[in-house]
């Protein structure tokens, strides 16, 4: 075999007896179980406190022959663990030698055993009483006030004690001098013995975290004896405990009896140590005015302290001296005096001749004498005191300034100025007005007078930086500012300042704009097209700059808008149009911010007379080719009529006649509207060949009439007429019904244009007459009259000539085809 291959042969075979062992190990290890876990305490639960107490606890384990347990013990005294104990045993003991008051409470027993646990039942255990505690004092005997050590122990006791301390007399009075702790079993601390004469001292103690065990029993009790200190300082002030400022004085502190020769002596006055010695001191020196205070003398040995108090007056030799000033409010320019006086001195040290007085302004001095009188003014203002120097009997100078007065001139107030808040107001509106005086002392009273209802209005300005801000409601003119009037007052024994009135240009007054008027020019109210328009807006009131804006009232928008200076604007509109046509109107605005707008003027807009002719010109042209296209069409169209009556012809000579004719006879009932002012042809002249050529033909035609027209007299007052004779025929069809009815080809009557050249105004006039003729022509019953009428022209012009003409060769065709008998050849008249 290869030496690799047994190598790794060898390994296999470790490996597997490896986990075979470990397998095994694991198998045996799971083969125990705790049974029972029990906690025995003895002698019982319930003993006195030093006596011995043991704690057994036992486990019992199920567990195969071979294996070896480990049992872990866990002794826990209220859920805390108090000691611990490894062993193979199935028991294990905790012992409480002795027990004590702090061991009380229930205990349990946990037991581990190779990763399992078990815990017995809880029992309690309850230790009654506390330990006794002992007494050490570091001295018996010692005087009052020293201090000694005393400690106070209780060894086997455990937990946290609170100690105190006692002190029994002789007489059985009891009393606690002291209270340590909490702290361990022992105590330690310094006591201070006061009260000379023997006493007991002794001590006992509590547990704080076990109150219901109560307090221990007293100590052992130790006799002391204190002594008394009979040693107490002296203090004497020399010459007396009353004095004057300047004499010398001398304060002795002693102590009498002292225990020991290092007990310490102080002097104090006002918390403040002025000497200090041992046994005995002396203090000697000037006293000064206010040095009046009491003296404290103090022994001091070890820690016990011994005092004594002396108080000590220091009488003034004279009184500080008094500065009044009068009048106490003083304004410049008014009389000032400065009074110095003494209000006391002792008379028994000082004679009146030795007292001297001074008035000084800061350092300077202003006089030697008690007053000192000037005119109040800026220049003297300042801190002001007065001095007084004393030479006593003794000869010793004695110098005393009185308080500090300070001098403050008041400064009158100036004439006050009146001005607009902002600078600017709006005539109508509310504003502010305001009060000032550039000069003043303060308070100062402004006073405001106005027009308005409210005539009176007062501010007192009594802090720096306020003003006397006034509200008015408004005024109706800019004039009214001037009525505006200010009083100021700082001083009640002067009178007022009164302010100038206020001067409207020095404030910005703004007017507003009053409604504004549109007007036209030209003032037709119809523009004529093409011709210049100019729209015109003015108001009469108003503080310029004026904005000025134009507007239709079928336009959104403005048309312009202008700033100007002055109270009338204007908008010119350049060759007027149709769309012009409409509603105008402006409005006015300036800083005023209120505006206003005019009433709407409507604009018309009229043809222009160019426009008017070619309208003319273009139904001439339209008429004539009309005329023509009839012309043609009867010239085509063959004439079939029968002749029942007889034809009779009437020349007219004249074109007078024919007028006359014209105006004396029929009119047609339904006219075609006319051209230039003139009708030309009847609707039945222009629908008779529609009619004929819809409608059926009957069975017999209806017979055809002739009547002949006669014609007026003429008009003498008419101009003459142009031209020479012509005859007009008028036909008349009589249908079998005896109702008015057209021929079948359409016979139309004519009538002469005559014009007048001279009274245009007279052609309109028969114009008239025209329709009134029509109207009354209209009664024929059974006939049916057909006539076209044709206003005159005062204009004779070549138009008017061809139209003759054209109506001349009508006529002569018309009597050809009557002549033609409705082409019956054979009747006479043909």
């Amino acid at each position: 075999m290869a030496p690799g291959l047994s190598y790794k042969l060898l390994l296999l075979l470790a490996t597997t007896g490896l986990l075979n062992l470990c397998q095994c190990v694991e198998d045996q290890s799971s083969l125990y179980t705790i049974d029972t876990v029990e906690l025995q305490i003895a002698p019982s639960g319930s003993v006195e406190s030093g006596t011995p107490v043991s704690l057994r606890c036992e486990v019992s384990v199920s567990h195969d022959p071979l294996l070896h347990l480990t049992h872990r013990f866990h002794f826990v005294q209220n859920d805390r663990p108090v000691h611990s104990l490894n062993t193979s045993e199935a028991s294990a003991l905790y012992q409480l030698a002795p027990a004590r008051a702090a061991d009380s409470g229930k205990y349990e027993c946990l037991v581990d055993v190779e990763g399992k646990s078990r815990r017995s039942v809880p029992r309690e255990l309850l230790v009654k009483g506390l330990q006794t505690p002992v007494l050490q004092l570091s001295n018996t005997t010692l005087f009052e006030g020293v201090e000694i050590t005393a400690t106070c122990t209780a060894p086997e006791e455990k937990g946290s004690l609170l100690f105190y301390f006692y002190q029994a007399s002789r007489s059985g009075e009891t009393r606690r001098i002291k209270q340590v702790g909490p702290s361990g079993s022992t105590s330690e601390t310094k006591l201070v013995l006061r009260q000379a004469g023997d006493s007991l001292l002794y001590c006992d103690y509590d547990i704080t975290t076990l109150p219901e065990a109560g307090r221990s029993n007293a100590s052992n009790k130790v006799q002391v004896i204190v002594r008394g200190l009979h040693f107490s300082p002296v203090m004497n002030v020399l010459p007396s405990t009353t004095v004057f400022e300047g004499d010398v004085i001398e304060v002795v502190c002693r102590v009498v009896n002292p225990p020991a020769r290092n007990v310490e002596v102080f002097l104090n006055k006002d918390k403040r140590v002025l000497k200090k010695a041992s046994v005995s001191l002396s203090h000697r020196y000037t006293v000064q005015s206010g040095d009046s205070g009491e003296f404290v003398c103090k022994a001091e040995w070890g820690s016990t302290q011994k005092e004594t108090h002396q108080f000590v007056r220091v009488k003034d030799l004279f009184s500080a001296p008094h500065l009044r000033m009068d009048p106490i409010d003083v304004f410049e320019g008014e009389q000032l005096t400065l009074s110095c006086s003494l209000p006391s001195y002792a008379s028994e040290r000082i004679s009146n001749d030795s007292i001297k007085f001074s008035i000084y302004r800061g350092d300077m001095k202003l006089t030697t004498t008690e007053t000192y009188s000037t005119t109040a003014r800026a220049s003297i203002n300042g801190n002001h005191t007065c001095r007084v120097e004393v030479v006593d009997r003794l000869g010793q100078t004695f110098r005393k300034d009185s308080e500090t007065v300070v001098l403050k001139a008041r400064v009158p107030v100036s004439k006050p100025m009146l001005s607009v808040v902002g600078g600017r107001l709006v005539v109508g509106k509310p504003f502010l007005l305001r009060c000032h005086s550039q000069h003043g002392s303060l308070p100062i009273t402004y006073t405001l007078f106005s027009p308005l209802p409210r005539a009176q209005d007062v501010r007192v300005v009594s802090r720096p930086g306020d003003e006397a801000v006034f509200n008015i409601s408004a005024i109706q003119k800019a004039t009214d500012i001037k009525k505006f009037l200010c009083h100021t007052r700082n001083n009640e024994h002067n009178p007022p300042m009164v302010s100038s009135e206020v001067r409207p240009d020095a404030q910005i007054i703004i007017e507003p704009v009053s409604k504004p008027l549109l007007t036209l020019q030209p003032n037709t109210g119809v523009a004529t097209e093409g011709q210049d328009l100019t729209i015109i807006c003015s108001v009469q009131r108003g503080t310029p700059p004026i904005n000025f804006t134009w507007y239709h009232t079928q336009k959104p928008q403005p048309l312009d808008t202008k700033t100007l200076d002055g109270t009338k604007g204007s908008y010119v509109i350049k060759g007027v149009r149709g769309e012009d046509e409409g509603g105008y109107y402006c409005v006015g605005n300036n800083q005023a911010e209120d505006s206003k707008s005019s009433f709407v003027v409507t604009v018309g807009v009229k043809q222009a007379g160019w426009k008017k002719g070619l309208i003319a010109a273009f139904c001439i042209l339209l008429i004539t080719a009309v005329i023509l296209v009839i012309i043609i069409k009867k010239g085509r169209l063959p004439l079939r009529r029968k002749r029942t009556g007889e034809l009779s012809v009437k020349s007219a000579s004249t074109k007078a006649e024919r007028l006359s004719l014209t105006q004396a006879e029929v009119v047609t009932a339904n006219v075609t509207p006319g051209v230039m002012g003139r009708n030309v042809w009847s609707e039945h002249v222009s629908g008779s060949e529609s009619d004929d050529q819809n409608s059926v033909v009957p069975a017999e035609e209806p017979e055809t009439q002739y009547t002949e027209v006669q014609t007026r007299p003429l008009d003498p007052n008419r101009a003459p007429v142009k031209k020479g004779t012509d005859t007009v025929y008028s036909e008349v069809r009589n249908s079998k019904q005896g109702a008015s009815e057209q021929a079948d080809n359409g016979s139309v009557e004519y009538a002469q244009l005559n014009r007048d050249t001279e009274n245009e105004h007279h052609n309109h006039n028969d114009h008239g007459d025209h329709h009134d003729h029509s109207h009354g022509d209209h009664g024929i019953q059974g006939d049916h009259v057909i006539d076209h009428i044709v206003d005159d022209h005062t204009v004779d012009d070549p138009i008017d000539d061809l139209i003759d003409d054209l109506i001349d060769d009508i006529d002569d065709v018309e009597l050809t085809e009557g002549g033609e008998c409705n082409g019956e050849r054979s009747a006479p008249d043909c």
